[in-house]
């Protein structure tokens, strides 16, 4: 039998995929259930032990994991990773700081998101005094439809970008109030262009509120989305349709001007 050049090299590349899937399904694995042993992490994701022990080798050797209490771990070489990652996203500082000062004036939860793989992304976010402990924290995913700040993000898209992202978008209810027709959402989008922000009535948790907006750059891209959230019971009325809308809105204004210019 002849060996091709080409079909040693595709095998390889095909070998390297695999070995990179597998090593990232053992990291999601342990990040998802907070940790586990070897024998759990073979079992759960069907790997042989051999195979999940010389990647766990692998991986806490470069930092990544570490082994303790009886099991692997998510080591915090992720956590470096991610500030710096956080860090390089335009006007960070200027957008944490305001966040800050939202969470202040409101004595809500302000956070700001930025669109990844058709999900936002908790980069930034501050605790007012009258704030509720309900958010998954920074790093943390939800889909663009379920939030207010997505569906302002998802606003700032032209098309055909924006219909090819409604294609692709599963619409899993993450609550009972969760939009999941495209079609709802799609009239929701437009009918806010207008006034510039946009709501979520418990679609991504129960018994909260949020009011959300986009935050552009000076070329028209849009950088990420500013929200605040809080208990139903606070945030609704004039206090969600009207005085929190107008403080995001002239909160956006100012940081879009700092951006610009810094």
């Amino acid at each position: 039998m002849i060996d091709h050049p080409g079909d040693t090299e595709d095998g390889a590349r095909v070998d390297t995929v695999r070995t990179a899937e597998t090593m990232f399904d053992i990291v999601e694995h342990l990040d998802n259930e907070n940790g586990a042993s070897l024998a759990t992490l073979a079992g759960e994701l069907n790997y042989a032990k051999s195979t999940v022990h010389r990647h766990l080798q692998t991986l806490e050797a470069l930092g990544y994991v570490v082994h303790r209490d009886g099991g692997y771990h998510v080591g915090l070489r992720f956590l470096e990773i991610g500030v710096t990652a956080r860090s390089k996203y335009r006007g960070y500082d200027l957008v944490r700081q305001k966040v800050e000062e939202i969470a202040e004036m409101t004595g809500e939860r302000a956070q700001f998101f930025v669109e990844e793989h058709g999900k936002i992304v908790y980069l930034a976010r501050a605790i007012g005094d009258q704030a509720v402990q309900t958010d998954p924290g920074i790093g943390s995913r939800i889909p663009l439809y379920a939030a207010s700040a997505g569906k302002a993000i998802l606003a700032e898209f032209p098309e055909p970008e924006l219909s090819d992202m409604l294609e692709r978008m599963s619409f899993d209810p993450v609550t009972e109030h969760t939009i999941t027709d495209p079609d709802v959402l799609r009239a929701e989008i437009d009918e806010g262009r207008d006034r510039g922000y946009y709501f979520n009535r418990e679609e991504s948790l129960r018994g909260t509120h949020a009011v959300g907006v986009a935050i552009c750059g000076p070329d028209g891209d849009v950088i990420g989305g500013l929200s605040v959230t809080g208990p139903s019971h606070r945030l609704n009325g004039e206090r969600l349709e009207s005085e929190l809308p107008d403080l995001l809105l002239g909160a956006a204004n100012e940081l879009e001007l700092n951006i610009a210019h810094s």
